[in-house]
């Protein structure tokens, strides 16, 4: 190819799918489709990235046959695979940025004497990437990797209140809400009533919703993104804390959310 058919720093720096490889665009693509609150179509994709049909298509393929994207059920939409969800899952787990994170949740529980979990949402769940327990002898064990529904999670109810009514539905309207215990939330309406006074506070609590005589309150981890996908909450046995008096805990886990988004920023630099 001639130095003339060869794009400038500005075309390059201009493409949403630049990279020096084809494995590196590749990669491009993934962010990309993954950025997004919904699935796409190759048309779409031809049209923001304003590369050709038939390298976008090629792309696509490659990436679905490596479990990285997922074809929908109507052949023409696409998501991110099982294979790119697991590792992004793995990632947060084990970042390097653990230990200082860990003794943020280590504080945070010496200071409420309760169970404190950092969780993150990974598709329609929420899954814990951290936790500290209680030494009190009445506790319930969720070590980190566990996945709980975000309908009926604290954590799950903050992340999702961040969302427009229409995102909601988007992500919880496909299948019915699963009734855990006698007060989970199994209306999407109801739901949405809830998510937008969550909103307001600034604040979720799971009051018995997924697991019976459990409460669990959860504010979000700032982010410089638009939105943040990280929570730190604690949680404890009714018999301990009832939802009047788990808003007492919110100055300590605000302390501890500010913190935890000081570690981000500095292992983002």
């Amino acid at each position: 190819m001639s130095s003339a058919a060869q794009p400038g720093p500005r075309e390059l720096s201009a493409d949403p799918l630049s990279g020096e490889t084809p494995a590196l665009r590749l990669f491009a693509l993934m962010e990309l489709i993954g950025g997004k609150d919904h699935f796409v179509t190759l048309q779409a994709l031809v049209e923001e990235t304003g590369l050709p049909k038939p390298t976008v298509h090629r792309m696509l393929q490659q990436l679905e046959t490596a479990g990285l994207l997922a074809r929908q059920a109507d052949g023409r939409h696409y998501g991110t695979g099982a294979r790119l969800r697991t590792f992004a899952e793995t990632l947060m787990l084990n970042t390097m940025q653990f230990g200082a994170r860990h003794a943020v949740l280590r504080h945070l529980a010496a200071e409420t004497g309760e169970t404190c979990n950092i969780t993150a949402l990974s598709g329609d769940e929420v899954v814990y990437l951290d936790r500290v327990e209680t030494d009190e002898p009445l506790r319930v064990q969720l070590g980190p990797g566990s996945r709980v529904p975000m309908h009926a999670s604290a954590s799950g109810k903050r992340v999702l209140a961040q969302l427009s009514s229409a995102q909601r539905h988007r992500l919880l309207g496909h299948a019915p809400l699963a009734r855990l215990t006698p007060h989970t939330i199994t209306s999407i309406e109801e739901l949405d009533a809830e998510l937008d006074t969550i909103a307001e506070q600034g604040y979720a609590i799971d009051d018995e919703e997924y697991l019976p005589g459990l409460v669990c309150i959860a504010v979000l981890v700032p982010s410089e993104g638009e939105r943040s996908n990280l929570c730190v909450a604690t949680q404890a046995p009714v018999l301990r804390i009832d939802r009047s008096s788990a808003t007492t805990l919110l100055p300590a886990l605000r302390k501890a959310a500010s913190a935890l988004a000081d570690i981000e920023r500095e292992g983002n630099r």
